[in-house]
Parts: C-alpha cells; sequence; structure tokens
C-alpha cells in the first residue's frame, strides 16, 4: 500500500527548496548573537589640580616639621640634662635643696620647684574654671547678640596683654590690696596647713596666692574662648526640644548646653591649666625668694620651674651648672606635654568637637 502523497510547497515565497512541513534552514543573517562580555570599566583617577598637591604636600609638611621640632626639643633636653645629673649629689626627685654655685658640687633637686608650680597652677585653675564658666554661659545664651560680640572681644583681649604687664600690676597693685583678706585668713584658717603664716612678708604681697589670682587673670581668655565655641555648638534643635516641653532658661543650660559642652569645658580647662604651668615672667615679678622651704602655704614665697630658670640664665656660663636648669626644664616640659595630652584624650571620642 502506498503512502499518502504530501503536497509539499515552499514554506516561503522566495526561498525555492523549502518545503510544506520542513522547517527553513535558518539564514546565516539570523543566527542568535551570543552576548559579548562587556569590559570592566576602569574607574577614572579622580583630576588633581596642581593646588590641591601644593596645599597637600605643604600641610603634610607642616605637621611632620611639628612633631620632629617637639622631639629634637625633647632629645635636646635629655643630652644636654644627662652629665648634669650624673654629677648631682642629691636626689633630683625628692631633694629640696638646690646649689649650682660650685660645677664640682652639684647639689639640686625638684621637690620644691614643683610643689609650688603645682600650687600656683591649681590654685589659679581653681579660680578661672568658674568664672569662665560664668562668662561662656552669659555671653551664648543670655547676653543679647549686640552685647555679647563686644564683651568676647574683650575679654579676648586679655591673651594679648604682656606677661610683664601683668606681674607689674600683681606686684604693685594687687598684693598690697590682698593684705587685709590673706592677713584674716592666716588668723582666722590659720590651723589648716594651706592657710598657716607663710615664709614671707605678707604686707608685700609677694607670695603664692598673689601669683595664683594673676594667673588665673591670665588663663582666663583661653578657657572663655574654648568654652564658648562649644557651648555655641549645641544642636539647636536640642535646646527648641527642651523649650517645647516647657524648660526655662536655666534649665535648657543645665540639661542641653552643660552635658553637650562638658568635654569641651574641661579640655579647655586642661589647656589652661598648661598655659599656669609654663607661666614664667609675671611669676618670676611676683614671687619672693625665700629662705626656707614651700611649707604648703597660699602665703609662702618660692619659685616655679619657669621662674627659676628665668632667674638664673645669666648665670649659664658653665655647662654643668646650665644642665641642672635644663633637667628642670625637661621635667616641665615632660608635665606640660602630659597635661596638654590629657585635654585631647578628652576630647577625643566625641564626634561634636571634630
Amino acid at each position: 500500500m502506498n503512502d499518502p502523497v504530501v503536497a509539499r510547497r515552499p514554506a516561503r515565497s522566495g526561498e525555492p527548496g523549502a518545503e510544506r512541513g520542513v522547517a527553513a534552514a535558518p539564514h546565516a543573517s539570523e543566527a542568535p548573537i551570543p552576548p559579548t562580555p562587556e569590559a570592566p570599566e576602569t574607574p577614572k583617577a579622580p583630576h588633581v589640580r596642581p593646588g590641591d598637591r601644593i596645599f597637600r604636600g605643604l600641610a603634610t609638611g607642616s605637621g611632620v616639621f611639628i612633631v620632629a621640632l617637639i622631639g629634637a626639643i625633647g632629645l635636646f633636653l635629655i643630652v644636654q640634662a644627662i652629665p648634669s645629673l650624673g654629677l648631682d649629689n642629691v636626689n633630683f626627685l625628692t631633694s629640696r635643696e638646690w646649689n649650682t654655685s660650685n660645677p664640682e658640687d652639684l647639689r639640686f633637686g625638684i621637690l620644691d620647684l614643683l610643689l609650688v608650680t603645682v600650687v600656683v597652677s591649681i590654685l589659679a585653675l581653681l579660680i578661672a574654671m568658674p568664672i569662665a564658666l560664668g562668662i561662656a554661659l552669659f555671653l551664648t545664651q543670655y547676653a543679647p547678640r549686640n552685647l555679647a560680640r563686644p564683651f568676647a572681644y574683650v575679654i579676648d583681649l586679655l591673651a594679648a596683654v604682656p606677661s610683664i604687664v601683668f606681674g607689674l600690676w600683681g606686684l604693685f597693685v594687687l598684693g598690697p590690696e590682698l593684705y587685709p583678706v590673706s592677713q584674716w585668713l592666716v588668723d582666722n584658717l590659720g590651723w589648716f596647713p594651706l592657710f598657716a603664716k607663710g615664709n614671707v612678708n605678707l604686707q608685700l604681697g609677694a607670695t603664692v596666692f598673689t601669683a595664683g589670682i594673676v594667673v588665673a587673670v591670665m588663663i582666663l581668655p583661653i578657657i572663655t574662648a574654648v568654652s564658648r565655641e562649644v557651648f555655641e555648638r549645641t544642636p539647636t534643635m536640642h535646646i527648641e526640644g527642651a523649650i517645647a516641653l516647657g524648660a526655662t532658661k536655666w534649665e535648657v543650660v543645665r540639661t542641653t548646653v552643660l552635658p553637650f559642652g562638658k568635654a569641651g569645658y574641661v579640655s579647655a580647662s586642661m589647656l589652661g591649666l598648661g598655659r599656669a604651668l609654663g607661666e614664667t615672667i609675671a611669676v618670676m615679678i611676683i614671687l619672693s625668694t625665700a629662705t626656707s622651704a614651700f611649707g604648703w602655704s597660699l602665703f609662702d614665697g618660692g619659685a616655679t620651674f619657669a621662674s627659676k630658670i628665668a632667674l638664673a640664665a645669666p648665670e649659664f656660663n658653665d655647662p654643668r651648672s646650665a644642665g641642672a636648669y635644663i633637667a628642670a626644664g625637661l621635667v616641665l616640659f615632660v608635665l606640660t606635654f602630659v597635661v596638654n595630652a590629657i585635654a585631647r584624650s578628652i576630647v577625643a571620642g566625641h564626634k561634636e568637637y571634630e
């Protein structure tokens, strides 16, 4: 039996040989084109202008130079102090004796210098901190804008007054005026070591008490300026939120401004302490040289690290004697460096101050 014949015709006109029921052979031009992998886009290097490169180089170089300079100062102090420390016939850290007139018999210790320096600086800090806090809060939260700006300029101008002017003012004006206060404290609170009768004449006013007040006035601008800048950065939303909840002005300050600016205020105070530790001319003019050791009284005389070195500068004619003062300067350098490092560590970690 024959199979039925299936009619065949071209599947498409124009394609001879293509029969019905038979798929037409794909044309070469109709073959699917495999996707070509896209070439990875290479990120374009950001265009850096020559001015940016110069500025970056200058900024980096300046930072490296400052670090290298501080390291060089520390290295110089160490190298110059080691020979004299080896010739010291008393304990450098615990002795109160200071006699470098004979280079063959050096006897110098820094305990008295350290105590006077710390007491003057802490007294100045205790006086300046609350005053600076009050001024900064007044300028940022209470005073009208047209009064706050000129008042802030006046406070900042205190930093421009030379140290010698503060020293002369403290010796000839403030010291005699403080005599009644000093005498009252000695008479009524003399049982307490800080207010005991000192080793210098109270009428002259050349005491640690006077020096501390003068240094407090000198460090007041830096504490006030930094604290004012910190308090001004308190977020407006925090202040407005507290006011919306019915807080008074003092409650706004207590609940928003002070918590936000506490770290900055403490850091500013530490910077002021570093400034107080190194004050030289004013303290040198005010403090009288005492014949006896420092007895923890605010009405004692004495010398700080800086004033002691400044007073003896004309006598640096022998490297061994000069090395004793350089060793004292090394201690002051380390002490000031540590205080400023503490101030920096307080601010670190607070993103609102970065």
